[in-house]
């Protein structure tokens, strides 16, 4: 059935994670007879297992609901809506902008509990930048510890509407449902596309099926798309049979065309992702658009670690494994590295911390690759003396300290929100990661956002732990990448006897340098299990020896058969003994176990 373009309206879902985005999508499909009883469960459009237990949501998704409309405020008649939802953590941003960019309307959510959180404004701001109408609701009313006074103001605050205008609604009873469906409806705009003019659709994500190969996900902007069409993808320059279009409800439904303001999906038999990027632009070959939708971006990883299999032998099935990650997952990337102490593996790229970790919880589900992760890097940029520019993501591949004539760090500038009552231990926090406070603002009474520049190298280890801990779980967070900037950077090593174990280097910041190379020596001291002979653990910047501890020896006592005796007897062992000592620490190697690696990470436990 064909749509007027007056009667589309496509929205988005944004808030901070937890804020029940997910539930009250639940409701909306299951109100507008989308998804029937029998199919319903707890976050439908979550279909990753690790979706549903961490209730966050991973890869973006998109549904069709069909909505009868009697108001009075609009025409009457069946809507389409499209909801294009959206990751709410902030890795994922890149993707939440091509959402956004897809839309027209926006459902602001935000938890009646827990008030305006850090990611609800960046994702606002983001929204309010492409000229999304706003539509405020106020979710989880049925909680006993809701507090909708305080958080309508907020809200009012944020965004200088009308306290009439928020919607008070629970996701879980259902509450205020319709009158979302009704505002959304009434207050989004109907899409503005020319159904005849050239095509132009914007890729807002892609998803691999196993038999089918690449779906990208898109929106038609202006002109219309038919099944069978020759198209171009503009950013990577391939064409392709566009073989099956359709739209998205709870399945795929194929279609004949789709027209300008239409949400759907093609399916082209395109067999690798990095083929399809999100937010490149589709036209057709014969008749292609002068220019490509704005705003199109590489997706750059921000976090580097080195991925190894815990037995040598698996290099090849981790290959295999990582292959096949990544056909679901265009942003993460990898290439094949080998380290003195860990042997074959590979150095992956990753849009942050959680992304990291949601890649090894999935290489481990739905792989069995049991992995080791080295410490995270971020990428630097080293300039030579000789004027030429390396980036750098891996300490080892760092050149020698003499050629280097400085290295640029990335820089982030982070918004933290928070009560009054932590702010003391929060600025500490900050400082001691080398931040820089930009500006302060009250939200309400006792809430206040404070906005850092800092270095992204600080925070990937324990920031957002220490951060949540000296909150009481409190704080939120949220960054995006700004610049990059001069830093005195160092390469810090650890030797075991002598040889750098390369796992464990890592570049720093001269200032903490000595301290760092002390807790690390302290840690492996205590991790690395005792040998037959003394076992020297150092920490070196260049040729200077910056901290050292020793791993004593386990002994066996040669002499407690003397009872009594020449003196000369009892030295003649311990001499023969120290030889054999000496000899066995030329030959003998030091095991790393898995846990020192990992420790690097929690120097402060």
């Amino acid at each position: 059935m064909k749509q007027s373009i007056e009667h589309i309206r496509n929205f988005a879902i944004i808030a901070h994670i937890d804020h029940g985005k997910s539930t009250l999508s639940d409701r909306l499909l299951e109100l507008t007879g989308t998804v029937q009883k029998k199919d319903m469960q707890a976050q439908v459009l979550d279909d990753m297992d690790l979706e549903r237990e961490r209730g966050i949501t991973i890869k973006s998704h998109a549904i069709q609901m069909r909505y009868k409309y009697d108001g009075e405020k609009a025409e009457k008649g069946e809507y389409t809506l499209n909801l294009i939802d959206t990751p709410g953590h902030v890795d994922f941003s890149y993707e939440v902008s091509r959402s956004i960019a897809a839309c027209e309307g926006a459902l602001l959510v935000v938890d009646a509990t827990q008030g305006i959180q850090a990611q609800t404004i960046s994702n606002l701001y983001m929204a309010l930048e492409h000229d999304l109408e706003i539509i405020p609701v106020m979710n989880k009313m049925d909680v006993d510890s809701a507090m909708p006074d305080e958080v309508e103001d907020q809200i009012v605050e944020l965004l200088g509407c009308r306290p009439e205008d928020i919607i008070r609604a629970s996701g879980k009873t259902g509450m205020g449902v319709s009158e979302i469906l009704s505002r959304i409806v009434e207050d989004v705009p109907a899409p503005e596309g020319d159904p005849q003019g050239p095509l132009q659709c914007l890729i807002f994500d892609s998803v691999f099926n196993s038999f089918r190969g690449i779906i990208a996900y898109f929106k038609v902007v202006n002109g219309t798309m038919h099944s069978g069409d020759r198209v171009k993808f503009v950013a990577t320059g391939k064409e392709y049979d566009a073989d099956e279009i359709g739209i998205l409800e709870l399945d795929m439904h194929s279609q004949k065309e789709l027209s300008a303001g239409n949400v759907g999906y093609i399916i082209s038999g395109i067999k690798t992702s990095r083929e399809v990027k999100v937010g490149d632009t589709i036209t057709h070959v014969e008749n292609p658009c002068k220019e490509a939708i704005a705003g199109f971006e590489e997706v750059k990883p921000m976090l580097y670690a080195g991925v190894y299999p815990i037995e040598t032998s698996e290099f090849e099935t981790l290959r295999a494994s990582i292959e096949k990650l990544q056909l679901n997952d265009a942003s993460l990337t990898f290439e094949p590295e080998s380290s003195v102490a860990l042997g074959f593996g590979f150095r992956c790229g990753f849009l942050g911390l959680l992304h990291m970790e949601i890649v090894q919880e999935r290489l481990d589900r739905e792989f069995g690759m049991e992995v080791i992760t080295t410490v995270p890097n971020v990428q630097y940029k080293v300039y030579t003396k000789k004027g030429e520019m390396l980036e750098v993501h891996n300490p080892t591949g760092l050149p020698e300290q003499t050629t280097i004539d400085h290295i640029d760090e990335p820089y982030i500038r982070a918004s933290i929100i928070t009560k009054t009552a932590f702010i003391g231990n929060i600025m500490t926090l900050c400082l001691g990661k080398r931040g820089e406070l930009i500006t302060q603002n009250y939200i309400s009474g006792d809430r206040i956002e404070l906005v850092y520049d800092m270095p992204l190298g600080e925070i990937v280890f324990d920031f957002y732990d220490k951060l949540k801990s000296i909150s009481k779980g409190y704080a939120s967070f949220d960054y995006h990448i700004i610049d990059y900037r001069k830093s005195d950077l160092i390469k810090l090593d650890i030797l075991l006897n002598g040889e750098t174990v390369d796992a464990l280097s890592s570049l720093i910041h001269r200032s903490n340098s000595e301290s760092l190379g002390r807790k690390m020596c302290l840690k492996l001291k205590d991790l690395i299990p005792r040998q037959q002979f003394d076992v020297a653990v150092q920490a070196a910047i260049g040729a200077k020896i910056i901290a050292r501890e020793t791993i004593k020896a386990v002994r066996k006592d040669v002499t407690a058969k003397c009872y009594g005796g020449d003196i000369s007897r009892k030295r003649k062992l311990l001499e023969k003994q120290k030889e054999g000592k000496k000899r066995m620490k030329q030959i003998g190697s030091v095991e790393v176990p898995q846990k020192a690696f990992l420790a690097v990470l929690k120097l402060d436990d």
